[in-house]
């Protein structure tokens, strides 16, 4: 018999807190490559965790849920008319189970806070689903 069945893969943290972003997203979004590389050079692996820990807790452990709590995300992100990371909580939402008209709900709300820019980027978005 091989020890090597038997020996667990090490997994290290950057391993782990991609693994989330795979959970929650489907993906690893480059702007989270990128921050796991630069603190990779820096030494801060610590850093980075304290981030993610962060992230587990208000994100992936919200009393909201995951599909309410990305929606808000959503939300706020089309309200500022942030485009790349609306598209992906937008994506993550209809991962947890949010429908195409809850997803436009929610940039109709947005319009009566931000006027039409909203509903546009709803829209370009949209295009990508």
């Amino acid at each position: 018999m091989s020890n090597a069945a038997e020996t667990p893969q090490v997994v290290d943290g950057f391993d782990t807190i991609r693994a989330r972003y795979v959970e929650l997203t489907g993906k690893v979004p480059p702007s989270i490559e990128t921050r796991i590389e630069v603190n990779k050079q820096a030494g801060r692996l610590d850093a980075v965790e304290a981030i993610e820990e962060l992230r587990q807790v208000l994100i992936m452990n919200n009393p909201l849920g995951r599909k309410v709590g990305q929606l808000v995300h959503f939300s706020q992100l089309v309200a500022l008319g942030d485009a790349s990371p609306a598209r992906l909580h937008a994506r993550s939402a209809f991962k947890a189970g949010a429908t195409i008209s809850e997803l436009v709900g929610v940039a109709e709300l947005s319009l009566i806070t931000s006027g039409m820019p909203p509903i546009a980027l709803l829209l370009r978005l949209l295009e990508s689903f």
